[in-house]
């Protein structure tokens, strides 16, 4: 499975859009403590499905969503998208598809939606793709 893109809105540290592209070979996370490296892992681990809340270093699941600052408004909402690549058609059950967009969304108190290529599916159907 190759992942290609990631895009976080409003996950933890990340208020605004972020995208990271990820090339062949080899893809690095440098930087000083409290960048957000390790956010970034949690947000994908989240995309695929997790559910526990203490295992992405949070109380409950709002708290994946940006808190504010003194200088900035806090969300109503997160979301992490994750694109792979599909053009060798590794993922049978979408082999027509060249590329698959693996999204997760929360809203304040609301819970969380999944979306597979646009399409609403259940955190199951997230859990068995990955």
């Amino acid at each position: 499975m190759k992942f290609t893109r990631l895009k976080i809105t409003g996950f933890k540290s990340f208020i605004d859009t972020t995208i990271l592209d990820i090339k062949e070979g080899l893809t690095g996370l440098v930087g000083p403590n409290g960048c957000g490296k390790s956010n970034i892992v949690e947000a994908m681990k989240w995309n695929m499905g997790e559910a526990g809340p203490s295992k992405l270093r949070a109380g409950e699941m709002n708290d994946l969503i940006f808190a504010g600052t003194k200088g900035r408004a806090s969300r109503n909402s997160a979301e992490v998208i994750l694109t792979i690549e599909n053009s060798e058609n590794s993922l049978q059950s979408y082999k027509n598809d060249e590329e698959i967009e693996v999204s997760r969304k929360i809203g304040k108190d609301d819970g969380s939606t999944y979306r597979i290529n646009n399409k609403e599916v259940r955190q199951r159907d997230v859990q068995i793709l990955f």
